[in-house]
């Protein structure tokens, strides 16, 4: 089983690795005294896994023992959407948010869901509801709606298609339409807005709470430290933040530009626990951290994950009909991504 900060799969998706795997994994990214803490759970884990048919999904916001511990499949939001869609295994623990859960539950309808922490939630699907987008519907007739997939089932339930980070511009672009409403991260629509011809009409009560707090002061302090560093930030990044740095996009598309671009020093303008992950991907480059936690995301932890799997806790449900209407605009999304238009 390999480890980096886009999808990975062992080939059983169940494989319980040694304990010489494990430790070469996690030497990259832990000291040898946590690594010695994590172990004994670590293990329980993927023996538990192991025994129930169960399979582990991990956004690249998990913490490294986590992440490179006991995770069959880790990635951006992009990425554990395409591969939720694929799972054989009988029972998927999503480490990540409740909406993250959601989408998997969304396309495994008749397979168990669990998310080890009810709390796991996020301010920005939280941002908007069903009604708001109805209401948008009201006063953009005819405008369709592309939703960003950190958002509830209730809200793909209301929506044209899904998008992410990684998709977003070729999403809005494959309508074939003059302008469109794209929902709920005001700063990632302003971001595809500047990326394409296409109008995009935001919706201006949403934002990451995580990423809302980088400034473009900030960015010359890291500069001014950190002589020659080249910065990467996420498009939920207030525009100037993403003026002030040298490369805006995805998780993925961050890991791809550290490895094709093999610069010396690199900030990530992101979420705290990626950085480490991406580090642990590509070990000559330096990465700087400006590290800001997402709470929420933290909610997961190993122990909770251990008791997912020995409970069955906590389960994840789509009122079918919701669920139904979800699952078209996420795979509306997929199919874009496979060349499919429309």
């Amino acid at each position: 089983m390999q480890h980096a900060a886009h999808a990975t799969v062992s080939d059983s998706g169940m494989a319980e690795p040694s304990r010489q795997e494990l430790y070469h994994r996690l030497s990259r990214v832990l000291p040898d005294v946590e690594i010695a803490a994590h172990m004994p759970m670590i293990e329980e884990i993927n023996r538990l896994k192991a025994e129930r048919g169960a399979v582990i999904l991990a956004h690249n916001y998990q913490t490294p023992e986590i992440f490179h511990g006991v995770a069959d499949i880790t990635g951006d939001s992009l990425a554990l959407a395409r591969r939720a869609g694929e799972m054989d295994a009988g029972i998927i623990v999503v480490c990540g948010v409740h909406f993250m859960a959601e989408t998997a539950k969304i396309l495994n309808p008749d397979r168990t869901v669990l998310i080890p922490s009810l709390e796991a939630g996020c301010s920005l699907a939280e941002s908007i509801t069903a009604a708001d987008v109805r209401e948008l519907r009201r006063r953009y007739p005819g405008v369709p709606v592309v939703t960003y997939v950190n958002t509830s089932a209730e809200v793909k339930a209301e929506s044209d298609v899904c998008c992410t980070s990684a998709n977003a511009i070729e999403v809005v672009e494959s309508l074939g339409v003059d302008r469109v409403l794209l929902l709920p991260d005001r700063f990632l629509a302003a971001w595809v807005d500047a990326n394409t011809d296409v109008e995009v009409i935001p919706w201006e009560r949403g934002a990451c709470e995580v990423h809302e707090q980088f400034t473009a002061e900030l960015v010359a302090e890291y500069r001014a430290t950190w002589p020659g560093v080249v910065v990467l930030a996420h498009p939920e990044c207030r525009p100037e933040v993403l003026e002030a740095a040298d490369m805006a996009g995805s998780t993925s598309a961050m890991l791809r530009f550290v490895e094709q671009r093999k610069a010396r020093r690199v900030a990530l303008i992101t979420e705290c626990s990626m950085a480490d992950n991406i580090a642990a991907a590509v070990e000559d480059v330096e990465i700087v951290r400006p590290c800001t936690i997402c709470p929420h995301m933290k909610k997961i932890t190993l122990e909770g994950i251990r008791r997912s799997l020995v409970e069955g806790v906590f389960e994840v449900g789509v009122v079918p009909e919701v669920a139904a209407r979800a699952r078209r605009a996420v795979e509306r999304m997929l199919e874009v991504g496979r060349g499919v238009r429309g």
